[in-house]
């Protein structure tokens, strides 16, 4: 593989693994084992049939908890702690197809642990905290729609770094940019909905800075006097 493409699949199966670690184990093993994508050393043990096998089964029982609502994100809460060394060891593995020849082994794992780490993190952070509040709404069709999307996202980012790594980092690119302004955003909506339902207390700036378009802000009805109509002024002295 050339450097291009090492490059593209250590980050592209970090990324993923920060969605969906399941369908992306069980798509990168699927490829190798087929010959169509020859993975580097290190991520042999992806095609292994125990391996398949149990990514397969776990990729299916993820697909049909992300659809139930609170299972989803209870679901999202537990693979905190999978999805994120998982796709900082994807990256590794990857990156074992330079052999040493760009930065050393050594400094190419340190490199390839903290980025693949911080794409996983990224990814999954952005998935949790929006599906955390899609949660909030009564009808289930957004979550189912949010869920299906976010299946075709790390499937489709596989796809497109193993077979076109120059536009799948062009979009990764862009992705980190927008998780950088959108996590802070969806994570004050979060709190705020959350002190509604008496969990946790509100952040402390105004939410409507965070979810009103164009800095609009909506403010709330001004304050009541005694006799239910609007607070007496106060004469200049």
């Amino acid at each position: 593989m050339e450097s291009l493409q090492i490059l593209a699949l250590a980050l592209g199966a970090a990324w993923a693994s920060g969605i969906n670690l399941y369908a992306t184990v069980t798509l990168l093993g699927v490829l190798n084992m087929v010959g169509v994508v020859p993975l580097p050393d290190e991520m042999q043990i992806l095609s292994n049939p125990l391996v398949l096998a149990a990514a397969a089964t776990l990729f299916f029982v993820e697909f049909l908890a992300d659809k139930i609502p609170a299972v989803d994100s209870l679901w999202d809460a537990i693979h905190t702690f999978i999805r994120i060394p998982a796709g900082a060891l994807m990256a590794v593995g990857a990156a074992d197809g330079f052999g040493g020849e760009v930065m050393g082994e050594d400094l190419e794992t340190i490199a390839a642990l903290v980025m693949g780490g911080t794409l996983a993190a990224s990814s999954h952070l952005t998935k949790a905290t929006s599906r955390a509040v899609i949660n909030t709404s009564p009808e289930p069709f957004s979550n189912w729609f949010a869920s299906f999307f976010e299946d075709f996202l790390a499937i489709g980012g596989v796809l497109l770094a193993v077979f076109n790594p120059l536009v799948f980092l062009g979009l990764l690119a862009l992705f980190v940019l927008l998780a950088i302004w959108l996590v802070p955003k969806l994570w004050r909506v979060l709190r705020f909905l959350l002190s509604k339902l008496g969990i946790g207390s509100p952040p402390k700036e105004d939410i409507g800075a965070a979810i009103a378009p164009n800095g609009l802000v909506i403010r709330g009805r001004p304050a009541m006097g005694s006799n239910g109509g609007p607070p007496a002024k106060l004469d200049d002295q």
